[in-house]
């Protein structure tokens, strides 16, 4: 055997130590915080989830439904649910989505110890999809919470969960981003992962290097409904404050300010005299909202919220909706070409069951609008309107559709909310003509108020 050949074998094996040296090592946080994660197991009424709307796509229930024989009049099989979550004190709290216990009427905790414990759910915020739940046991292992604001893109983590029912079991990768935003989730900025998390980890607990927990495990993206690389942890820091709310309040309290929004475009912030695309653009402000009464306009662009930069229209409901209600904040907007700051007293947002009543149409015509900002304006070709984004009701009888623009209202034009609900709430008419703008085409639509 040659020397050069020897020499070849040598640094190959000085090549494999040094990149051995660099790979963590995850044996010591399973070992010392696995005991913590938990699996848990719901069962819900089927009957009652029939009641509730929702979709049926278990096949199991199925198979049942079809083969198997009545149990006595109207025997449904009952749905099964399965969830990870994780224990944050030794008196038996326990940290999990809120997806997961959702309309659950019983709850099972299994520890890693094969004790199971039937688990309460104190409370549910399903804007952030974070659960509190309790069992009645004292002394138990619980993890150690780290700080989400430390961690690095391309750092590694640890998820901990049951994927498909496979408890306790460990998956690794990196942080892929941080502050992601997902749509329809305005109030959590997502941890994103390379980790193979999969159905029956969500809730599961994902941790840095040192064995703490960064973050909650609740979405993935996916075409197939399993992993594919892309995962996405909710930061710990959001989690535990919703836990400490729940706990204490049994609900969660976050500001509002009254506004829609949108994200700034290069060309918007160039037409708009902005150094660059930043803040977030309003593009309605609700009518006697606390935006509304501290004098906030529709084409402000929300530079800073409180002292905190906007950089993204997604910061500014997360920032918002962490202010207290009640309280005083400034806010510095970007207004003809120059900046302007002004305070506010913050409002707060209503829970679920009241925003799905006030986001429904409030004008009798029954139609829900928001504004325009001048650079839509300009691309349209028009210099009013406002964007029809529900219509029922006697608007839709009329003829109206989501996504017309309504340019005027008996000839006048109309550019907010509050301007369409005074021209058609005031009016005495039977019947009113409004101008539309669909497509590339104008339309006159004869609108009946008095049905």
């Amino acid at each position: 055997m040659s020397s050069l050949f020897l020499r070849f074998v040598f640094l190959l094996g000085l090549v494999g130590a040094a990149q051995a040296a660099t790979l963590p090592d995850f044996t010591e946080i399973v070992d010392k915080q696995g005991a913590a994660v938990v699996n848990i197991a719901t069962t819900q009424d089927a009957r009652r989830g029939e009641r509730r709307g929702m979709p049926d796509q278990d096949e199991m229930f199925e198979f049942f439904r079809r083969f198997m024989p009545p149990q006595g009049r109207g025997f449904m099989p009952p749905r099964h649910g399965q969830g990870s979550g994780f224990i944050v004190s030794a008196d038996g709290y326990i940290l999990t989505n809120a997806h997961v216990v959702d309309g659950a009427d019983e709850v099972v905790v299994k520890l890693n110890d094969k004790r199971e414990f039937r688990a309460k759910v104190i409370g549910a915020d399903t804007r952030t999809d974070v659960a509190l739940i309790k069992i009645a046991a004292q002394g138990l292992p619980k993890v150690t919470v780290g700080d989400p604001d430390k961690l690095r893109v391309g750092e590694w983590v640890l998820a901990i969960g049951a994927p498909f029912g496979f408890e306790n079991s460990a998956t690794a990768g990196i942080v892929s981003a941080k502050g992601r935003a997902l749509p329809q989730e305005n109030y959590v900025p997502f941890i994103q992962t390379d980790v193979a998390v999969n159905p029956g980890n969500s809730g599961g607990p994902l941790f840095n290097l040192k064995g703490e927990v960064i973050g909650v495990n609740s979405q993935i993206l996916s075409r197939s409904g399993g992993y594919m690389g892309l995962s996405f942890a909710i930061p710990i820091d959001v989690a535990m404050d919703v836990a400490e709310q729940l706990k204490s309040k049994g609900k969660i309290s976050r500001g509002r300010l009254g506004v829609t929004i949108q994200e700034v475009s290069a060309d918007l912030a160039e037409s708009l005299g902005l150094d660059r695309p930043r803040g977030a653009l309003i593009a309605d402000v609700e009518p006697d909202s606390p935006a509304d009464k501290a004098g906030l306009q529709a084409s402000d662009i929300v530079l800073k919220f409180d002292g905190k930069p906007v950089n993204a229209s997604n910061d500014l409901p997360r920032l918002v909706g962490a202010a207290k209600p009640g309280s005083k904040a400034t806010v510095q907007v970007w207004r003809k070409r120059q900046a302007k700051e002004i305070d506010i007293t913050v409002g707060e947002l209503p829970d679920d069951d009241k925003v799905a009543s006030k986001d429904k149409p409030t004008n009798k015509a029954g139609l829900a609008v928001r504004g325009l900002a001048p650079e839509q304006k300009r691309q349209l070709g028009i210099k009013s309107g406002i964007l029809v984004q529900e219509a029922v009701g006697l608007a839709a009888r009329a003829g109206i559709q989501p996504g017309d623009v309504i340019l005027s209202v008996e000839g006048k034009a109309v550019n907010t909310s509050r301007e369409l609900s005074n021209a058609l709430n005031g009016s005495e008419r039977k019947l009113v003509t409004l101008l539309l703008k669909r497509g590339d085409g104008m339309l006159h639509v004869a609108l009946r108020l008095n049905d």
